[in-house]
């Protein structure tokens, strides 16, 4: 099950419909909760999020409306018992807060902070980014390993059936029938969390292809000059990453306290983000991931000058 959460959307002043910052990814197995703000812990009992379910914690960086809610959700771990190892992703230099926050928490979990300082790979599947703010901050991507979509009627002229074909996925090859011979190249799915951040290259970077990009919209494009001046983005900032990327889905949230209403920054923003689906997120929202890209045939194997085989 592949499906994001939308535990809060408010940027630094909650309001009355829009709690501070919170967002779990549920990706296959795994749970993901990026940058919890203030009252996650209750958003998560609205949402019908256990706590059991975060695997890992990923804050962008150190200001409180992305992580002020740590010591709570840390806390409800280690009340319910959590077992299984947590890991918790963040800016190296916000490590005082980081250690401040986690000091207060309830001890019990089986806690492992993973700092990091650098563009790159920081776990299985899943990388950061520098973003452009007034403190460090970084963005995250998770990527599917890319895989292989099977073509029922070449298995077929292959004699390739029942248990055989998952011998043939696991070896690559059986009685001289190579797996690329009955399969084409199936791109992983690929999900992008952009934060407090103007306009840079690594939130270009982290958008490139992304099936669902979670982006910030804090103000509205009239207040161009606000988001200069703090390092955020417009509406029309976060749609024109998205259509510059690709996306295929962006979720717009962090907004302003100072609009009620957020039709108008999610028509900004979908008139610049090309053939994205735009949506401004409410508290408690549910976005599941596009149906995957169909399998090109004919599409170039990956590593060669050949067409894929059909």
């Amino acid at each position: 099950m592949r499906e994001l959460v939308v535990l809060g959307t408010a940027s630094q002043v909650p309001t009355r419909t829009r709690n501070h910052n919170g967002y779990l990814l549920r990706w296959d197995g795994e749970g993901l909760l990026f940058d919890p703000g203030e009252g996650t812990q209750r958003q998560m009992i609205h949402a019908g999020v256990a706590a059991t379910q975060v695997n890992r914690i990923c804050l962008t960086h150190v200001h409180g409306d992305h992580c002020y809610g740590l010591p709570g959700v840390l806390s409800r771990m280690a009340l319910d018992g959590v077992q299984h190892p947590v890991h918790l992703h963040y800016p190296a230099s916000g490590e005082p807060m980081v250690r401040a926050l986690v000091a207060v928490a309830s001890p019990g979990v089986d806690l492992r902070l993973v700092p990091h300082g650098a563009a790159g790979h920081i776990a299985e599947d899943l990388e950061v980014r520098p973003l452009r703010h007034r403190i460090d901050a970084f963005g995250y991507r998770l990527t599917e390993p890319a895989g292989r979509t099977l073509l029922p009627e070449r298995l077929a002229a292959a004699g390739i059936a029942g248990p055989e074909v998952g011998r043939l996925q696991r070896e690559g090859r059986l009685r001289g029938v190579r797996l690329e011979d009955v399969s084409v190249p199936r791109p992983g799915q690929r999900f992008a969390f952009v934060m407090d951040t103007a306009p840079c290259a690594g939130a270009e970077e982290l958008a490139e292809a992304a099936d669902l990009l979670v982006t910030e919209c804090t103000f509205a494009d009239d207040d161009a000059a606000l988001a200069e001046q703090y390092l955020h983005l417009t509406a029309g900032q976060a749609g024109a990453i998205a259509g510059r990327a690709g996306a295929r889905s962006l979720v717009l949230t962090h907004f302003s306290s100072r609009y009620t209403e957020v039709a108008e920054l999610e028509g900004q923003a979908r008139r610049r983000a090309g053939g994205a689906v735009v949506r401004a997120a409410e508290d408690l929202d549910r976005f599941g991931f596009p149906r995957r890209r169909a399998p090109e045939i004919g599409a170039r194997e990956p590593g060669t000058d050949r067409p894929a085989r059909t």
